[in-house]
């Protein structure tokens, strides 16, 4: 097992990194990667970043929004939680086999006095509590294993930023599980750094004297940067790859109660009706039409919204208060 060194903290480069090492390495060598993001909602391959994510509360804080490459449901990172990444064959016996590439953190956390133990499908539990979630993806005989640990993440915004409000948003995705989550932290006999822990993981992950570093030459992160651009810094990968959802918003301003019913399909605006007990001169009708289409973005919105005279479709309701209810 070779150890491949990452300090990165931008979800964009190391999703790429994990990208690269499972397309780009040598296939008779197996991998592990031990890494950390800065706050980031990471959506898993099937679901609907729209269904899952609280976008007025990510964008006010300015959290990273990156889908991967792998299923399962959405996880918050941040510099508290720290990631494991495993690439190997895709051996019968380990693919879906989510318990195996589990046991080397259960094992390091025995090793400090606190008992952790995998449940269900792809989880590792203390207390009956959450801290690690699983995903795989496998391609061309490798398989990518990663999983979370949560040491010691700020727990309410793990809550905040996956929590969609109580709008109705019926999707076609696939729903995150809600679980009751917690750190490690507490858990702990004697207080450690999330860098103590990590360097105890490494010795459960790759048993001494059995694995050596690998760092990647300048080359190599030329490659890195070019998969972050080409995918993960892409709206169109982030959002738009988002399975078709039905969403209903409403609003009440001083001009009136405002309805919006929508669907978004590839990231963009379809089928827009706008209702409500407003006045307007112009047929809203006309706006639906210039907004479908377009990309379910505010910048984009905002943009089109700027070309029109919006006054004249409502009377005392604004543009920014259109746009709240369209994307709040």
């Amino acid at each position: 097992m070779i150890k491949v060194v990452n300090n990165h903290t931008d979800p964009r480069i190391n999703l790429a990194v994990e990208e690269y090492v499972l397309n780009y390495l040598d296939p008779s060598e197996e991998y592990a990667i031990l890494w950390q993001n800065e706050p980031t909602v990471v959506i898993g391959r099937n679901q609907n970043t729209l269904a899952e994510v609280n976008s007025s509360f990510i964008k006010e804080r300015g959290i990273h929004v990156v889908r991967r490459l792998s299923g399962g449901g959405a996880v918050y990172h941040d510099l508290g939680n720290l990631n494991f990444t495993f690439i190997v064959d895709a051996e019968k016996e380990r693919v879906s086999n989510f318990e195996y590439f589990t046991r080397p953190v259960i094992q390091a956390l025995a090793s400090l006095g606190v008992q952790a133990e995998f449940f269900g499908r792809n989880d590792i539990t203390i207390d009956g509590k959450k801290f690690s979630g699983n995903a795989q993806y496998w391609s061309k005989g490798r398989l990518l294993h990663h999983g979370t640990i949560l040491f010691n993440s700020d727990l309410s915004v793990v809550q905040e930023a996956l929590n969609v409000k109580a709008d109705k948003l019926q999707s076609k995705g696939v729903k995150s599980v809600r679980s009751r989550v917690t750190n490690i932290y507490p858990y702990l006999k004697s207080p450690i750094t999330i860098e103590e822990f990590k360097e105890i993981l490494w010795k459960y992950l790759i048993p001494d004297g059995e694995g050596r570093e690998y760092i990647l030459s300048e080359e190599e992160w030329a490659i890195v940067h070019r998969i972050k651009e080409e995918r993960y810094a892409r709206w169109d990968w982030n959002y738009g790859a988002s399975p078709e959802c039905e969403i209903e918003k409403e609003a009440r301003f001083t001009g009136g109660k405002l309805e919006l019913k929508f669907n978004v399909k590839d990231g963009l605006i379809q089928d827009l009706h706008i209702f409500g007990d407003f006045f307007g001169r112009k047929d809203v009708r006309e706006l639906a039409q210039l907004l479908n289409g377009k990309q379910y973005r505010e910048s984009v919105v905002e943009e089109v919204l700027g070309r029109i005279e919006f006054g004249e479709f409502f009377f005392n309701i604004s543009r920014e208060e259109f746009l709240q209810c369209l994307f709040e």
